[in-house]
């Protein structure tokens, strides 16, 4: 049995090497909970290194696969640079970090590109985990409005699946009918079957006041229970306190609490690794046929298309158009993933490409080029002098006209329109970009290549030209009405 986990952990690496997507449901274990709930710490006593990235805001971007593997030597490896070997942990929080921004861009957005972290130490049990990023509510910086549906879809993306164990962790200085993990569990698991609940901050609950009810499951019960940990406070973190010095306060808070000591010995870190370890053990080994069965099928399905291709004859157009379609459907595929960002073995590591570079087009270029835009103060003075006394004529005016101010903004809105396009030009070379190398695999087929280019070309160019059409559109609503009684107008009416 010991070795069911490192085995679902190969296949894990290899879906994501391969680049394929991924078709059969894995057993893992999700962690799931709002910002600040203590998720990070909890991972980071497991293995008893800090190696996560801190901060405010959302610092988890990126799924993170995190392999814990029981071994004599402590090390971590990342499947994106196999081989090397990280016995820093404070260079595998940077690495997170670098990895993570060169997906995502430092504008705080998300991705759904995995990163896999193998952490091999004698502390550990054999586990693996995957931590998501914290719900959010309020958009920070150039995160987009919808950045909490965008987290809840990456969430669901995993916990919906029926071989996927949630770790639902949520605080305990806040109402548990208002935890953000229990709720979102609810939604794919109403049974609470697949649900753990792991209770935190235990020790900053108010005083007078337990969670009891919740641990010995009575209040919202789960068919798993619920397991509390007390992890360190903000302040240990910051002074770097030891991990073990912690584990060992944590343990005395259970044993010398009037509400806790009494189920002491079902409660902590070290018996929160232990039970998800047996936990998903048996959830693989339950899981194990019906995962048999359904790569049996596909292997089945496989050695008849190879089958096929052995008695391939040049004349049967059958097998050819086959071919043909599976390429046009692998293009839509890699196309989707490269600007979509849903994982592959090729990630480019030297630079941004696909839909991460028309991420930084329109989040840093095009801010770039509206502040590169030169202003002569003087210039502008000048200008709105001129205006002024023209628009006066021969008399002399008391107040400043409207329409000298009107024509100055305009020559300044206008001033946009060259930035704008520019950009959308860069997107259409970057799509151009992906296109070209998404259709290298149909180098076999070079009339069905260029067809397929010249189709996608056309397409793209269509778009372009009614992008660039609403955009001018936009700009010239801008130029047709200046509203001066809008509230972030200097000086406005009201």
């Amino acid at each position: 049995m010991d070795s069911l986990i490192p085995i679902v952990n190969k296949l894990q690496d290899a879906f994501t090497q391969m680049g394929v997507h991924m078709q059969l449901d894995l057993p893992q274990i999700a962690v799931v909970g709002g910002q600040s709930a203590g998720k990070s710490s909890v991972l980071e006593n497991f293995v008893g290194r800090d190696f996560l990235p801190r901060g405010s805001g959302i610092v988890t971007r990126r799924p993170l696969i995190l392999q814990l593997i029981n071994g004599t030597i402590e090390y971590g490896e990342f499947l994106h640079q196999k081989g090397k070997k990280f016995s820093n942990f404070d260079e595998i929080r940077q690495e997170i970090e670098a990895e993570t921004d060169r997906v995502t861009g430092s504008n705080k957005g998300i991705s759904t590109i995995p990163i896999n972290l193998r952490v091999y130490s004698p502390h550990v049990l054999n586990l693996t985990l995957i931590d998501l990023p914290g719900l959010t509510k309020v958009p920070i910086g150039d995160q987009p409005a919808d950045i909490e549906n965008q987290i809840k879809g990456m969430i669901f993306q995993f916990i919906r699946k029926e071989t996927c164990l949630i770790l639902a962790v949520t605080p305990a200085n806040t109402d548990l009918a208002n935890s953000d993990a229990l709720k979102l569990a609810k939604e794919v698991d109403p049974q609470g079957v697949r649900t753990i609940g792991v209770i935190t901050k235990l020790d900053l609950m108010d005083e007078g006041t337990d969670a009891r009810d919740i641990l010995e499951n009575k209040l919202l019960p789960l068919r798993r229970g619920y397991i509390g940990v007390v992890n360190r406070s903000q302040k240990d973190i910051e002074g770097r306190k030891d991990i073990h010095a912690a584990l060992a306060a944590e343990r005395k808070f259970f044993l010398s609490h009037p509400s806790y000591r009494h189920i002491a010995d079902r409660l902590g870190t070290p018996y929160l690794q232990k039970v998800l370890n047996q936990q998903l053990t048996n959830h693989i080994r339950d899981t194990l046929p019906g995962l048999r069965d359904r790569l049996q099928k596909q292997c089945l399905t496989l050695e008849k298309d190879v089958e096929q291709y052995k008695h391939f004859r040049p004349d049967d157009p059958s097998i050819k158009t086959k071919a043909m379609l599976q390429m046009i459907q692998q293009l839509q595929s890699d196309f989707e993933r490269t600007i979509e960002g849903s994982g592959s073995a090729l990630v480019n590591t030297n630079e941004l490409s696909g839909g991460a570079k028309i991420n930084r087009i329109f989040h840093e270029r095009l801010r770039f080029e509206i502040v590169k835009m030169s202003c002569d103060e003087k210039e502008l003075r000048r200008e709105i002098s001129f205006a002024i006394r023209n628009i006066h004529g021969i008399r002399v005016g008391l107040f400043t006209p409207d329409m000298a101010f009107e024509a100055i903004v305009k020559r300044q809105i206008a001033q946009l329109k060259e930035p704008i396009l520019k950009c959308i030009d860069l997107t259409v070379q970057e799509l151009s970009n992906v296109v070209r190398i998404c259709t290298d695999k149909m180098a076999r087929y070079p009339r069905l290549r260029d067809e397929t280019e010249r189709i996608i070309a056309t397409h793209i160019r269509q778009c372009e030209q009614r992008a660039k059409e609403q955009l001018l559109l936009m700009i010239d609503y801008e130029l047709a009405y200046m509203n001066t009684n809008h509230e972030d107008f200097i000086g406005f009416a009201k």
